[in-house]
């Protein structure tokens, strides 16, 4: 558990037993004295009011961050879309339309309908060659983003140098054979990214 969320369940912890414990006490103590009659309401509404207060700052707080690494996820795999577009164009049926772009960016089901269609099918030297023009244009951009992944976390950080390096040799290879390796091997590794989800 990391120290953020224990700062916030801690209070939260201590208000609400708190709050518990002085409710118990004021029906179980004897009525009568000032100390039962004013001052233990006022400290169980206190408990109370702490009690809410935390547990909604903390729900804020986790929507915020939640919203903030899904923003981080959609840039990332947004900067990914100029390859899968290339890649959904390539299997493309005739008289289909392409994919739209946001289905691109955040469908995870994209990558293993895609990885599906490399093995059932071979791509033609237009695409390739389209395929490898992308990732030459992409490359520098997706390594520059490589401290974006890590704000998601060290994992996401190694998949991320994992795609970086596929498009690497992608933007290399030479012939088919290892066109397509890199080409699959590229979409492994975003289907691992996307595993992780955000």
């Amino acid at each position: 558990m990391n120290t953020t969320k224990m700062l916030l369940i801690a209070p939260l912890a201590i208000f609400g037993l708190a709050g518990f414990g002085l409710l118990v006490f004021f029906f179980m103590a004897p009525t009568g004295g000032a100390f039962h009659d004013n001052l233990l309401p006022e400290l169980i509404g206190f408990c109370l009011e702490g009690f809410f207060l935390v547990g909604l700052l903390s729900i804020i707080q986790n929507a915020r961050e939640r919203s903030r690494r899904k923003e981080i996820w959609l840039s990332l795999r947004g900067s990914l879309r100029g390859i899968l577009s290339h890649l959904d164009i390539a299997f493309l049926a005739p008289n289909n339309e392409p994919t739209e772009t946001k289905v691109l960016e955040q469908d995870l089901e994209i990558v293993s309908r895609l990885m599906k269609e490399l093995k059932d099918n071979r791509l033609n030297l237009r695409s390739m060659t389209s395929l490898k023009s992308e990732s030459v244009e992409t490359l520098s951009l997706a390594r520059d983003m490589i401290p974006v992944a890590a704000q998601l976390s060290a994992v996401h950080m190694l998949w991320w140098i994992a795609i970086v390096d596929s498009m690497r040799q992608l933007s290399k290879a030479q012939s088919r054979e290892p066109v397509e390796q890199s080409i699959y091997l590229l979409l492994e590794n975003m289907d691992e990214f996307d595993r992780l989800g955000y």
